[in-house]
């Protein structure tokens, strides 16, 4: 499956909102929850609007619980999910859903990997029943980890090798912003990792992390909270709970001093910089307003960032970012997470004239704060993109399995719009001088190669 960026699965398509301040009040997605015997969550939520469905299967398992020496793994395993099983070999479940109308992918994160399909609500029995079938069981054969190890790899040279910029402000950045394994590694996959993974610990990571009792299922659609329900005891009941190991300590301790590097790039025409703070853990106070900082700063042309480092000051050709960005939500995370800023400029301009006219905007938020008009801008916006993640059911049922997995509470999807009205600019103003010191960021300057000796000379010269 495709390693997609969590912003495709949260706006593979733009609709329009029920937006405004009036429909976040009013408009409630309605949310049943169960949890069977064996500890399967079941969240529903139901949307007569069409005959269809969307349906998500999300397990407690992700990048950062992947073992020492075996970078890549949880992603590699993600291929492994689609490679068959003893009662549906290889190619029965695309076939099955695709047959019926529907679509299906799987993507890995930091801490969740999640299975996703959409269909005619006539195709809900089968696409269960499949979903149960692999938490059963896989077909473990060499021949599939070999193929599916190719398939990684061959992701990693499209995606990475061969690619300008190499994904370094998702990739990287964190690698050297974090100190902890868990946080700190490539979670892509080093080839020589990736070679060394045995049938043995493909068959024990399966055995550990994809049971019941770590997973929710979301369904959204037409369909009614007690029918899933029965279906979900029809197809999922009986598999078996197991102990699941205790999550490692991914706590970093804090961050003192600003950290700069540099990197090369033989692919690139002009060079970028990434910028990343560390942010508050995701139940903590401090976290809706680290959101609301990130669209501030990150929303598009309309942004901070944008309107002086591309528009006035000329310095950049690009801006975008945020918090958990590109691969999360700035809503649902469970771990230690940074705000990613991500500027392209122009060759003739150096560095730190870039980061002269950045820190010059976080400090104008950190000392003045917002006024009332560009505050409403952006939680109007924020709110609107809410639910227009929201009217569609797949995305819908993606949100709910990651509430539910880190806070145990899907019905936090009707909080959030409230919780972004009630930031105000002291909180704002706050935040920005707390979170965004350069104590507390990572830089990587990522420079073409032919102008390697240029950006060379003028860091010197700035000093």
């Amino acid at each position: 499956m495709k390693f997609l960026p969590m912003v495709y699965l949260l706006l593979l398509i733009p609709l329009t909102a029920p937006g405004s301040a009036t429909a976040s009040k009013e408009w409630n997605v309605p949310v049943a929850e169960k949890t069977l015997s064996n500890g399967l969550r079941v969240v529903v939520s139901r949307d007569d609007s069409a005959p269809t469905f969307g349906l998500c299967v999300t397990y407690g398992i992700g990048f950062r619980l992947e073992p020492k020496g075996r970078t890549g793994f949880a992603h590699l395993f993600e291929h492994m999910m689609f490679e068959g099983t003893p009662d549906a070999p290889k190619g029965v479940f695309d076939r099955v859903i695709e047959g019926g109308g529907g679509w299906d992918n799987g993507d890995t994160r930091f801490d969740f990997t999640e299975y996703i399909e959409t269909a005619p609500i006539s195709a809900l029995d089968p696409v269960l029943w499949l979903e149960a079938d692999r938490m059963k069981a896989l077909n473990f054969s060499q021949a599939n980890l070999d193929n599916q190890r190719k398939v990684v790899k061959e992701e990693v040279r499209v995606n990475i090798l061969n690619q300008p910029y190499g994904g370094f402000f998702w990739l990287d950045l964190p690698q050297k912003a974090f100190d902890k394994y868990p946080n700190a590694h490539n979670f892509y996959g080093d080839f020589d990792d990736l070679d060394a993974a045995s049938l043995q610990d493909v068959r024990n990571f399966f055995e550990l992390y994809y049971v019941p009792n770590n997973a929710v299922l979301s369904v959204v659609g037409d369909v009614t909270p007690e029918e899933v329900f029965a279906k979900a005891e029809k197809y999922f009941g009986s598999i078996p709970r197991h102990d699941v190991p205790p999550k490692p300590d991914v706590s970093e301790a804090p961050q003192t001093a600003e950290r700069r590097s540099v990197e090369y790039d033989k692919l690139a025409r002009v060079p970028a910089v990434a910028i990343g703070y560390r942010m508050p853990p995701a139940d903590s106070t401090d976290a809706i307003a680290g959101a609301v900082v990130g669209e501030i700063l990150h929303n598009g042309q309309a942004s901070r960032l944008y309107q002086v480092l591309v528009k006035q000051k000329e310095v950049a050709l690009e801006v975008d970012g945020g918090v958990n960005w590109p691969l999360g939500s700035p809503y649902a995370y469970g771990g230690p997470t940074l705000m990613t800023s991500l500027i392209y400029y122009p060759p003739k301009v150096t560095e730190q004239q870039v980061l002269k006219a950045y820190d010059e905007v976080i400090e104008d938020l950190a000392t003045k704060g917002v006024s009332q008009a560009e505050l409403e801008r952006v939680l109007t916006k924020m709110r609107s993109d809410w639910y227009s993640q929201l009217e569609m059911p797949v995305t819908r049922a993606s949100i709910l399995g990651q509430l539910t997995l880190f806070g145990g509470n899907p019905n936090r999807v009707n909080e959030i719009p409230a919780e972004i009205s009630q930031v105000t600019s002291d909180e704002i103003e706050a935040f920005a001088r707390k979170y965004l010191a350069p104590g507390n960021r990572t830089i990587i300057n990522r420079v073409p190669a032919s102008l390697a000796h240029t950006q060379e000379a003028g860091a010197k010269g700035a000093h």
